[in-house]
Protein backbone atom coordinates (compact mmCIF):
# COMPACT_ATOMS: atom_id res chain seq x y z
CA UNK A 1 0.00 0.00 0.00
CA UNK A 2 2.99 2.44 0.64
CA UNK A 3 3.52 2.61 -3.44
CA UNK A 4 -0.12 3.75 -3.86
CA UNK A 5 -0.15 6.42 -0.98
CA UNK A 6 3.08 7.71 -2.33
CA UNK A 7 2.18 8.38 -5.64
CA UNK A 8 -1.21 9.31 -4.45
CA UNK A 9 0.84 12.21 -2.69
CA UNK A 10 2.50 12.56 -5.86
CA UNK A 11 0.34 13.80 -8.11
CA UNK A 12 -0.97 16.28 -5.08
CA UNK A 13 2.23 17.82 -5.60
CA UNK A 14 2.44 18.14 -9.29
CA UNK A 15 -1.39 19.62 -8.79
CA UNK A 16 -0.53 22.58 -6.68
CA UNK A 17 2.48 23.37 -7.82
CA UNK A 18 1.67 23.83 -11.56
CA UNK A 19 0.09 27.35 -10.62
CA UNK A 20 3.25 28.64 -9.93
CA UNK A 21 3.71 29.78 -13.23
CA UNK A 22 0.57 32.27 -13.32
CA UNK A 23 1.55 36.07 -12.74
CA UNK A 24 2.89 37.39 -10.18
CA UNK A 25 -0.42 39.50 -9.57
CA UNK A 26 -2.08 35.99 -8.95
CA UNK A 27 -2.17 35.84 -5.36
CA UNK A 28 -3.80 32.99 -4.54
CA UNK A 29 -4.75 29.61 -6.25
CA UNK A 30 -7.54 26.41 -4.94
CA UNK A 31 -7.51 23.63 -6.44
CA UNK A 32 -9.70 20.48 -5.77
CA UNK A 33 -9.74 17.25 -7.20
CA UNK A 34 -10.92 13.36 -6.53
CA UNK A 35 -8.81 9.99 -7.15
CA UNK A 36 -9.88 6.60 -8.61
CA UNK A 37 -8.00 3.66 -7.54
CA UNK A 38 -9.56 0.46 -9.12
CA UNK A 39 -13.15 0.45 -8.17
CA UNK A 40 -12.53 2.56 -5.32
CA UNK A 41 -13.41 6.56 -4.94
CA UNK A 42 -10.11 6.69 -2.98
CA UNK A 43 -9.26 10.28 -2.13
CA UNK A 44 -10.08 14.27 -2.25
CA UNK A 45 -7.81 16.73 -2.03
CA UNK A 46 -6.77 20.39 -2.18
CA UNK A 47 -4.28 23.16 -2.25
CA UNK A 48 -3.81 27.06 -1.75
CA UNK A 49 -0.79 28.56 -2.75
CA UNK A 50 0.37 32.30 -2.31
CA UNK A 51 3.06 34.30 -4.81
CA UNK A 52 4.34 37.86 -4.62
CA UNK A 53 7.13 38.91 -6.95
CA UNK A 54 9.92 38.07 -4.47
CA UNK A 55 8.22 35.06 -2.57
CA UNK A 56 5.86 31.74 -2.92
CA UNK A 57 4.21 29.25 -0.41
CA UNK A 58 2.07 26.34 -1.36
CA UNK A 59 -0.02 24.06 1.03
CA UNK A 60 -0.95 20.95 0.15
CA UNK A 61 -3.29 18.39 1.78
CA UNK A 62 -4.46 15.07 1.05
CA UNK A 63 -7.17 12.55 2.71
CA UNK A 64 -8.33 9.02 1.62
CA UNK A 65 -12.28 9.16 1.18
CA UNK A 66 -15.19 6.35 1.79
CA UNK A 67 -14.26 2.47 1.78
CA UNK A 68 -10.55 3.07 0.65
CA UNK A 69 -10.20 5.39 3.74
CA UNK A 70 -12.22 2.69 5.57
CA UNK A 71 -9.63 0.03 4.78
CA UNK A 72 -6.46 2.22 4.07
CA UNK A 73 -6.72 5.48 6.15
CA UNK A 74 -4.44 8.28 5.66
CA UNK A 75 -4.28 11.76 5.41
CA UNK A 76 -1.16 14.61 5.00
CA UNK A 77 -0.36 18.06 5.14
CA UNK A 78 2.84 19.63 2.93
CA UNK A 79 4.23 23.61 3.81
CA UNK A 80 6.90 24.81 1.43
CA UNK A 81 7.88 28.71 1.02
CA UNK A 82 10.70 30.13 -0.72
CA UNK A 83 12.21 33.19 -1.99
CA UNK A 84 12.10 34.06 -6.14
CA UNK A 85 15.50 34.91 -7.48
CA UNK A 86 15.93 35.70 -11.59
CA UNK A 87 13.18 33.19 -11.53
CA UNK A 88 14.74 30.09 -9.55
CA UNK A 89 12.97 29.07 -6.99
CA UNK A 90 14.85 28.59 -3.28
CA UNK A 91 13.03 26.85 -0.64
CA UNK A 92 13.80 28.26 3.18
CA UNK A 93 11.46 26.12 4.78
CA UNK A 94 9.33 22.84 3.93
CA UNK A 95 7.06 20.62 6.31
CA UNK A 96 5.51 17.90 6.70
CA UNK A 97 2.69 15.51 8.62
CA UNK A 98 0.83 12.44 8.02
CA UNK A 99 -1.53 10.44 10.11
CA UNK A 100 -2.17 6.74 9.25
CA UNK A 101 -3.59 3.65 11.08
CA UNK A 102 -0.69 3.18 13.00
CA UNK A 103 1.50 6.17 12.93
CA UNK A 104 1.96 9.79 13.32
CA UNK A 105 4.55 11.24 11.34
CA UNK A 106 6.15 15.15 11.10
CA UNK A 107 9.41 16.39 9.48
CA UNK A 108 10.63 20.05 9.35
CA UNK A 109 13.60 20.32 7.32
CA UNK A 110 16.17 23.70 7.92
CA UNK A 111 17.58 25.62 5.41
CA UNK A 112 20.31 28.20 4.88
CA UNK A 113 19.75 31.48 3.42
CA UNK A 114 21.35 30.47 0.50
CA UNK A 115 18.57 27.36 -0.07
CA UNK A 116 21.17 24.53 1.37
CA UNK A 117 19.66 21.97 4.11
CA UNK A 118 21.20 22.15 7.62
CA UNK A 119 19.28 20.15 9.80
CA UNK A 120 15.76 17.90 10.05
CA UNK A 121 13.85 17.96 12.96
CA UNK A 122 11.19 14.62 12.76
CA UNK A 123 8.91 12.81 14.96
CA UNK A 124 7.40 9.56 15.07
CA UNK A 125 4.33 8.38 17.02
CA UNK A 126 5.58 11.38 19.52
CA UNK A 127 9.49 10.77 19.58
CA UNK A 128 11.26 13.57 18.33
CA UNK A 129 14.61 13.13 16.01
CA UNK A 130 16.64 16.04 15.60
CA UNK A 131 19.35 15.26 12.91
CA UNK A 132 22.07 17.13 11.04
CA UNK A 133 22.80 17.55 7.30
CA UNK A 134 25.37 15.28 6.18
CA UNK A 135 27.18 17.70 3.79
CA UNK A 136 28.94 14.81 1.86
CA UNK A 137 26.00 13.90 1.00
CA UNK A 138 26.20 16.53 -2.28
CA UNK A 139 23.00 18.38 -1.25
CA UNK A 140 23.78 21.93 -2.63
CA UNK A 141 21.50 22.49 -5.45
CA UNK A 142 18.82 20.45 -4.12
CA UNK A 143 15.14 21.49 -3.30
CA UNK A 144 11.97 19.46 -1.96
CA UNK A 145 9.59 17.84 -4.38
CA UNK A 146 7.19 20.62 -4.34
CA UNK A 147 9.48 23.45 -5.23
CA UNK A 148 10.82 21.05 -7.83
CA UNK A 149 7.61 20.67 -9.19
CA UNK A 150 6.67 24.36 -9.09
CA UNK A 151 10.21 24.45 -11.37
CA UNK A 152 9.07 22.03 -14.12
CA UNK A 153 5.74 24.14 -14.82
CA UNK A 154 7.05 27.54 -14.39
CA UNK A 155 9.38 25.89 -17.55
CA UNK A 156 6.92 25.00 -19.46
CA UNK A 157 5.18 28.25 -19.05
CA UNK A 158 7.35 29.59 -21.06
CA UNK A 159 9.03 26.87 -23.36
CA UNK A 160 5.88 24.33 -23.51
CA UNK A 161 8.18 21.12 -22.87
CA UNK A 162 8.48 19.45 -19.72
CA UNK A 163 11.59 17.68 -20.32
CA UNK A 164 13.74 18.30 -17.69
CA UNK A 165 16.34 15.98 -14.89
CA UNK A 166 16.18 17.82 -10.81
CA UNK A 167 17.79 17.31 -8.11
CA UNK A 168 15.72 16.62 -4.56
CA UNK A 169 16.87 16.34 -0.97
CA UNK A 170 14.50 14.61 1.39
CA UNK A 171 15.92 14.71 4.36
CA UNK A 172 17.25 11.26 4.09
CA UNK A 173 18.58 10.64 0.72
CA UNK A 174 19.18 12.62 -2.63
CA UNK A 175 17.08 11.95 -5.39
CA UNK A 176 16.97 12.20 -9.04
CA UNK A 177 13.29 13.19 -10.13
CA UNK A 178 12.66 12.96 -14.40
CA UNK A 179 10.51 14.65 -16.31
CA UNK A 180 9.69 13.51 -19.87
CA UNK A 181 7.42 15.56 -22.81
CA UNK A 182 5.51 12.66 -24.57
CA UNK A 183 3.95 15.40 -27.19
CA UNK A 184 0.17 16.41 -27.78
CA UNK A 185 -2.55 14.33 -26.87
CA UNK A 186 -6.70 14.20 -26.48
CA UNK A 187 -8.18 14.16 -23.04
CA UNK A 188 -11.46 11.99 -23.50
CA UNK A 189 -14.63 13.65 -21.65
CA UNK A 190 -15.81 11.69 -18.62
CA UNK A 191 -18.16 12.58 -15.79
CA UNK A 192 -15.70 12.84 -13.03
CA UNK A 193 -14.13 15.46 -14.61
CA UNK A 194 -15.21 18.81 -16.42
CA UNK A 195 -11.78 19.17 -18.22
CA UNK A 196 -10.85 17.46 -21.27
CA UNK A 197 -9.59 17.95 -25.23
CA UNK A 198 -5.92 18.55 -26.39
CA UNK A 199 -3.44 18.36 -23.85
CA UNK A 200 0.28 17.99 -23.24
CA UNK A 201 1.58 14.84 -21.82
CA UNK A 202 4.29 14.02 -19.78
CA UNK A 203 5.73 11.95 -17.55
CA UNK A 204 7.54 11.54 -14.34
CA UNK A 205 9.40 9.41 -12.21
CA UNK A 206 11.94 9.41 -9.07
CA UNK A 207 15.42 7.74 -9.92
CA UNK A 208 16.22 6.46 -5.97
CA UNK A 209 19.47 6.06 -7.28
CA UNK A 210 19.55 2.53 -5.81
CA UNK A 211 18.91 3.16 -2.25
CA UNK A 212 16.20 1.94 -0.28
CA UNK A 213 14.14 3.54 2.15
CA UNK A 214 11.56 3.59 3.96
CA UNK A 215 10.21 6.84 3.84
CA UNK A 216 6.67 6.79 2.05
CA UNK A 217 7.22 9.80 -0.01
CA UNK A 218 9.57 8.21 -2.07
CA UNK A 219 9.28 4.53 -2.23
CA UNK A 220 9.13 5.12 -6.57
CA UNK A 221 10.79 2.89 -8.91
CA UNK A 222 11.94 4.10 -12.51
CA UNK A 223 10.17 1.68 -14.27
CA UNK A 224 6.63 3.13 -12.56
CA UNK A 225 6.39 6.54 -13.93
CA UNK A 226 3.21 8.71 -13.26
CA UNK A 227 1.82 10.27 -16.40
CA UNK A 228 0.07 13.75 -16.24
CA UNK A 229 -1.67 15.59 -18.95
CA UNK A 230 -1.30 19.86 -19.18
CA UNK A 231 -3.93 22.03 -20.25
CA UNK A 232 -4.18 25.50 -19.77
CA UNK A 233 -7.38 27.43 -17.97
CA UNK A 234 -8.98 29.11 -20.46
CA UNK A 235 -9.98 32.44 -18.25
CA UNK A 236 -6.56 33.14 -16.32
CA UNK A 237 -4.32 31.48 -19.08
CA UNK A 238 -2.85 29.50 -15.62
CA UNK A 239 -1.04 26.08 -17.14
CA UNK A 240 -2.97 23.27 -15.01
CA UNK A 241 -2.84 19.19 -14.57
CA UNK A 242 -6.60 18.44 -15.99
CA UNK A 243 -5.40 14.03 -15.44
CA UNK A 244 -2.90 12.06 -13.70
CA UNK A 245 -2.86 8.02 -14.59
CA UNK A 246 -0.71 5.48 -12.98
CA UNK A 247 -1.03 2.54 -14.74
CA UNK A 248 -0.44 -0.54 -12.40
CA UNK A 249 -1.38 -0.13 -8.42
CA UNK A 250 -1.94 -3.21 -6.50
CA UNK A 251 -5.32 -2.86 -6.94
CA UNK A 252 -5.56 -1.47 -10.34
CA UNK A 253 -5.20 1.85 -12.93
CA UNK A 254 -5.49 4.98 -10.61
CA UNK A 255 -6.80 7.92 -12.41
CA UNK A 256 -6.56 11.15 -10.99
CA UNK A 257 -9.00 13.89 -11.99
CA UNK A 258 -9.42 17.80 -11.62
CA UNK A 259 -12.63 18.55 -10.42
CA UNK A 260 -12.30 22.53 -9.97
CA UNK A 261 -9.92 25.82 -10.60
CA UNK A 262 -10.55 28.89 -8.86
CA UNK A 263 -7.75 31.48 -9.36
CA UNK A 264 -7.67 34.88 -7.26
CA UNK A 265 -6.23 37.59 -8.86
Amino acid sequence: MKDILTKKTIYLLLLAALFFSLPANALSVKHSFNAFIGPFNASVADFEYQLTDSRYAVYSNIKTHGLFDTLYPFEALYSTTGFLKKDKMQTDTYKYQSKSRFSKRTKDVIYSSKGIPLQIISTKNGKEKIKKVNTTENVNDTTDLQTVVAAIANQYNKTQNCNATMRIFDGKRRFDVIFEDLGKDNIEKDENSPFYGEATKCSMYIDKLKEDGDDMLWQLTSDSPIYFWIMKDKESKAPFIAKIMVEETPLGEMNVYTTNIEVTK
